[in-house]
């Protein structure tokens, strides 16, 4: 019988050997990507950029897409066999481009991970009208996925790893008015439906392309203290999720529960490595282990059914091709 992850059939651990203290450097342990290429978005900051530490470490070389070239460069200075290429995942003229340059290369794409993402912003519309974390959280690696796929295919053994959050709890996916169009906006829902699309696409890309030895993964890294992703978060969101007091401090058992970087990299980087998860994809993971299903959404971690959803997968992808205008053709 065929093995799928639709409603969370293989939502339970695998007992990795690790957890969530575990960082990066201890699940690469062992591990050797001589001769691999990866691309990592996002991977000049953050636990992007401890992403791609880790993996050149282990041998890989790795591309490295930027908006801001300078700002990479400085930030991935000494890091060996890395590549740095011109990508605004705003732009999806931009998107094209990068893709088609490194498909004119024709080498293999053995890792793809789509690690960047904007948070609790404020309402912002592309090019196209559609809402920015939408936009750049979802649809832009729906394309670049997309676009990359012919390489991915070459490598015969590829895994796609999209950096989902716990936030897909915030929100379930909305077809009838995903930008926001009718109904008030609420950068919490725009966030959550964001990473509910991440993981209702990686459930049904792995289902297609299984067939074609790629495999796909969504995770949640853990709450990081240390990166830029809720720079433009205005203070009272933190209030009204108990993050901070009224004057603004990170509460104590808040900042005890925090993750370091090279430990919120640690579940990225056991998702395109571990030799547990060669028959098994689709799923979503967290802690560096597959992620149990929780249906209490009072309570923070695990994955929410809604975002496994088959026919919900099915019919995102339906309009992820409408909305793009790109037929994804994995043959």
């Amino acid at each position: 019988m065929e093995q799928h992850n639709y409603q969370g059939a293989l939502q339970q651990s695998v007992n990795s050997g690790f957890d969530a203290k575990s960082t990066a450097e201890d699940v690469i342990k062992g591990i050797d990507l001589k001769g691999k290429i990866a691309i990592v978005t996002g991977g000049n900051s953050g636990i992007g950029l401890e992403t791609v530490k880790t993996l050149a470490n282990a041998g890989a070389t790795v591309i490295v897409p930027a908006r801001d070239i300078d700002k990479a460069r400085r930030n991935l200075a000494g890091i060996a066999d890395v590549e740095l290429e011109q990508l605004d995942l705003a732009d999806t003229g931009s998107v094209d481009d990068f893709a088609e340059k490194f498909l004119a290369s024709e080498r293999p794409l053995h890792l793809l991970i789509n690690n960047a993402g904007i948070m609790w912003v404020p309402l912002r519309r592309d090019s196209r009208g559609f809402e920015s974390q939408l936009a750049v959280n979802y649809l832009a690696h729906f394309q670049l996925t997309a676009k990359l796929f012919p390489a991915l295919k070459k490598a015969n053994g590829a895994r796609v790893v999209n950096v989902s959050s716990g936030g897909h709890q915030f929100s379930d996916f909305n077809f009838e008015d995903p930008n926001f169009l009718h109904r008030e906006y609420e950068t919490l829902l725009g966030y959550g439906q964001s990473k509910t699309a991440v993981n209702l696409f990686s459930l049904e890309l792995d289902n297609r392309a299984k067939a074609f030895n790629v495999r796909s993964y969504a995770l949640c890294p853990g709450a990081v203290g240390e990166t830029e992703l809720s720079r433009e978060a205005p203070l009272d969101l933190f209030q009204k999720l108990g993050y901070v007091d009224a004057e603004g401090k990170l509460l104590p058992e808040v900042k005890a529960s925090l993750k370091t970087i090279p430990q919120g990299a640690s579940t990225t980087v056991w998702c395109a490595t571990n030799p547990l998860l060669e028959n098994l994809g689709g799923v979503y993971c967290e802690n560096t282990d597959v992620a149990r299903l929780n249906a209490d959404v009072t309570v923070i971690g695990g994955v929410k059914a809604y975002s496994l959803d088959e026919t919900s997968a099915k019919k995102l992808w339906k309009l992820s091709e409408e909305m793009t205008g790109i037929k994804f053709d994995l043959n």
